[in-house]
């Protein structure tokens, strides 16, 4: 493999943690300095474009290093330990949108919730958003290790 491929994943999952963080820094707050009925009025009209990006960008971050474990195998490397450690906590990530966010979510696109119920619903989403950020950094940790166990091995 090329190594300018290796390292154009690297930059495509950072990218997609960058994005994440943003969301972290800067919608998260504005969402909750809205009123519900502010807030229900946002997320009905840009709710849609903002699931569809993360949703894209999320299902790419998460092939890299689930495509480069399997080069790893591919190739016999050492690299193989640490790029499945990685893949794993890609899995991780995946799976907690299935677990909290998709549920959470569509409590917002129905209007779920009254001012208060709405505010602490944001405080838990965030609380969430900063620990899949975490399992995010983690992954990435063992991406970069694994391309650098590639490197070693002298395949590319």
């Amino acid at each position: 493999m090329k190594p300018y491929l290796l390292y154009f994943s690297i930059v495509i999952f950072s990218i997609f943690i960058g994005s994440q963080i943003t969301e972290g820094v800067l919608l998260v707050p504005y969402w909750q300095s809205l009123s519900s009925t502010e807030f229900y009025s946002y997320y009905n009209q840009f709710g849609p474009s903002i699931n569809q990006f993360y949703t894209i960008l999320t299902i790419v971050a998460a092939l890299v290093p689930i495509l480069l474990s399997i080069y790893c195998k591919l190739i016999n490397s050492k690299a193989f330990k640490y790029s499945l450690i990685s893949s794993f906590f890609a899995l991780l990530f995946i799976s907690s949108f299935y677990i909290y966010f998709k549920g959470a979510n569509e409590s917002f696109y129905q209007g779920a919730f009254s001012d208060l119920e709405l505010k602490e619903q944001l405080i838990i989403w965030s609380y969430w958003h900063w620990g899949r950020i975490i399992i995010q950094f983690i992954s990435l940790v063992f991406l970069i290790v694994s391309i650098h166990k590639i490197r070693e091995d002298n395949i590319i």
